[in-house]
């Protein structure tokens, strides 16, 4: 029966994904990355390197309009040195995590402002929030104020400022263009483009099956995207960021063949058709061998990782050509065949009462274990405590060898947890190791674990049951589970308001768990405990076979 429940929980939990259609590809036209335009006027055009650039820095109070929270942030200003009139302006948009003014970009900043750019770097806008909970829309507001100050400086031209957007940032200027449309022109790097939950969930799916991970801890990503985050304030993994005004502008799309993280066919298919549908078809794509997400070489966990051969010169090339108005004439999909292994999870989608019932069945695990955890720790004290007075009253009073088969599944239940954990937290930091660019091994405990888990769970279910049998035979050899009679109830009332007991009265009470109270409340939490680890088994499919 237990089984039965548990595996009954592990279905109704589960969450269906469809994988196909695997192994996509999207040709390109030739492995040439280069960009070329037109320039029938002969016109001067800047290369990378043309200029030295020159730095001064100004600061900007940007709000977060929710909360009125003002942060100070600073901006570092780069600009070709010894350039008169008026120049293009480029602002930089951070990904993930927490970007500084003096600590990002510099490379491509100073690559731009070398041909010719005014540059904007700033610390990112983040308020009082984290990468949960960031504010998109302010976010968007907060760098729109940057482009208006690059507008208004006197070298700029404010018809020619566009962004630079990475990753996490291509959320935001979705905002951003969708507000202000005399954005110039937009360089997108790795761009996710689908919404959090859809591009999230890619990642991670597509990241534990290279890994190696056994399919069970696969089923773990469905359960845990399909969480309603909006019960807990969190809004932003449902956002609404595929508009054709989001790539409406000159849009140049820089993909890296070992990024690991975005959906890249999907990507580029998506920003192609809504470019066309907001009737702009000034869309360049490049994929470059051997970079990862950020387009650099190796570890992203190792300072100074050179960006990978030739994107800066195309990306400045194109930048350039853009500004001046001139006509491409290199193809706009070139580099590294784009790959994908799995299809997006557009399926995914959030999950109430999924998401109800997980939190009360960890919340419900975690206040029982540590109430057991406790308890075992007060029993121990008692027992010391009695051995060191050479007391031999009970102290728990277990009887029929409930006390060592309670520490005994008790035990292999808890170490069938920490398995539990350990295996996802091999798994956890494999994906690590392989966003940041180390190669996947050989996969070893992140495959068998997950089996082995499922085998020790079904046993100790066993066990419990076994333990569920003997409680049920020792009551009912005490009698305990019948029906008592009126004459019985009367005859056991009376009896006790005169404070007799008879011999059998004796015998039908003895006890079927424990002696004393402490053991009985010590037996039951801890079996409530165990059962509550057991369902939370379920949830995560440990009892689909």
């Amino acid at each position: 029966m237990f089984i039965a429940v548990l595996t009954s929980v592990s279905n109704a939990t589960a969450v269906p994904w469809n994988n196909h259609p695997t192994d996509q590809s999207m040709e390109t036209v030739n492995s040439d990355t280069s960009v070329d335009f037109a320039n029938p006027q002969q016109l001067s055009l800047a290369r990378r390197g043309s200029y030295d650039v020159v730095e001064h820095r100004a600061t900007i109070d940007v709000k977060q309009t929710a909360t009125g929270i003002m942060q100070h942030i600073h901006v570092l200003i780069r600009e070709p040195k010894g350039i008169s009139g008026k120049l293009p302006g480029i602002v930089f948009m951070h990904g993930a995590g927490y970007g500084t003014a003096e600590d990002s970009f510099g490379d491509v900043a100073s690559d731009l402002s070398s041909a010719g750019f005014v540059s904007a770097v700033i610390d990112k806008p983040v308020w009082n929030t984290s990468d949960l909970n960031r504010d998109y829309p302010a976010s968007a507001q907060a760098y729109d104020k940057v482009i208006d100050y690059l507008r208004q400086l006197s070298n700029v031209d404010a018809s020619s400022v566009g962004i630079y957007a990475t990753s996490e940032s291509t959320w935001i200027s979705s905002y951003l263009l969708q507000s202000d449309h005399e954005v110039a022109f937009q360089i997108l790097l790795s761009p996710m483009v689908h919404s959090p939950r859809h591009s999230l969930g890619f990642l991670a799916a597509q990241d534990f099956a290279m890994v190696g991970a056994n399919p069970g801890y696969q089923s773990i990503v469905r359960r845990l995207f399909s969480s309603d985050l909006d019960l807990f304030g969190l809004h932003n993994m449902d956002i609404t960021t595929l508009k054709p005004a989001a790539y409406a502008i000159p849009t140049f799309v820089a993909y890296g063949a070992k990024d690991v993280m975005t959906a890249q066919v999907d990507g580029a298919q998506t920003i192609m058709r809504l470019a066309h549908e907001a009737n702009n078809w000034n869309v360049t794509i490049r994929n470059y061998p051997l970079a990862n997400h950020v387009l650099r070489l190796g570890d992203e966990a190792q300072l100074n990782t050179p960006l990978v051969d030739s994107y800066e010169n195309d990306m400045v090339d194109w930048a350039v050509g853009v500004t001046h108005g001139l006509k491409q004439t290199s193809q706009l999909v070139t580099g590294a065949t784009i790959t994908q292994s799995i299809a997006v999870p557009f399926d995914l989608k959030s999950r109430p009462t999924l998401t109800i019932y997980m939190l009360v069945i960890h919340g419900a695990a975690l206040i029982f274990v540590l109430a057991t955890i406790i308890m075992w720790i007060v029993a121990l004290i008692r027992k010391i405590r009695a051995l060191l007075r050479r007391d031999s009253r009970h102290v728990l009073g277990f009887t029929h060898g409930f006390g060592e088969i309670l520490i005994l599944i008790t035990g292999t239940t808890l170490a069938t947890l920490v398995l539990f954990f350990s295996g996802l937290a091999q798994v956890v930091y494999a994906v690590v190791k392989l966003i940041w660019g180390g190669a996947p091994e050989t996969a070893g405990m992140i495959y068998w674990s997950w089996p082995v888990i499922q085998i020790v769970s079904t046993l100790v279910v066993w066990a419990w049951s076994r333990v569920f049998a003997r409680l049920i035979e020792v009551a009912s050899i005490r009698g305990l589970l019948k029906i008592p009679t009126l004459a019985t109830l009367t005859d056991l009332l009376f009896r006790r308001h005169r404070g007799h007991q008879t011999d059998d009265m004796e015998g039908q009470t003895l006890p079927v768990i424990s002696y004393t109270r402490f053991g009985k409340v010590l037996f039951v939490n801890t079996t409530i405990a165990m059962f509550c680890i057991l369902l939370l088994f379920a949830f995560w499919g440990l009892f689909i076979y």
